[in-house]
């Protein structure tokens, strides 16, 4: 028999399979480095492409910001603009309503008595004046309660004045403004 020596061909193909582990180890990391550089990368240029969404969102909120604060300026200005719109057409419907109450404060005045001061605040109508005699005042009173345009006169106040010839009354009283239904419907606007 005769001898035949197989281990140097068994180690050549130890070494050649060995050769190849380690080419495809190293094939293996390279693709595993590749692949692990490609998904860093990725993942670095979606959060730069996330960021800039976010400044872009940022910036459009600011703007937006921004216009809700001047519509809401815009909503204020209409509103003292509606508001004066208001008092001009309160003002305007009233006119021939004071005119009237000057009218009906004349017609009521009798002989021997003047007014000193009228203020209106709001409907009531505060008087100062001065009368001759008490009787004076009383007709001022019920002629004022006659009034289709004045109501609920109040008497506050009366004074004996004694100047050096003359003797007189001074007066306060408060009056209440109405509207008689008939005109009520004419004056509106």
């Amino acid at each position: 028999m005769a001898r035949i020596n197989l281990l140097p061909w068994r180690e050549q193909l130890r070494e050649e399979r060995k050769q190849r582990f380690l080419v495809a180890l190293l094939g293996v990391f390279i693709v595993a480095a590749a692949a692990v550089f490609l998904g860093g990368q990725y993942l670095d240029s979606a959060t730069e492409q996330q960021n800039a969404r976010n400044d872009f969102v940022r910036k459009e909120i600011a703007l937006l910001d921004a216009r809700i604060k001047e519509i809401s300026e815009l909503k204020t200005r209409r509103q003292q603009l509606l508001e004066r719109m208001k008092i001009i057409q309160d003002l305007q419907g009233n006119r021939s309503i004071i005119g009237r109450m000057f009218e009906q404060l004349v017609r009521t005045l009798p002989d021997g008595v003047h007014f000193t001061a009228v203020k209106m605040k709001g409907k009531s109508i505060d008087i100062v004046g001065a009368a001759e005699s008490n009787n004076r005042v009383s007709n001022l009173m019920r002629n004022l309660d006659a009034s289709e345009w004045l109501t609920a006169p109040n008497l506050t106040e009366v004074k004996a004045v004694t100047a050096a010839i003359d003797q007189a009354n001074e007066f306060r009283l408060s009056v209440q403004q109405t509207q008689p239904e008939a005109a009520a419907g004419e004056v509106k606007p």
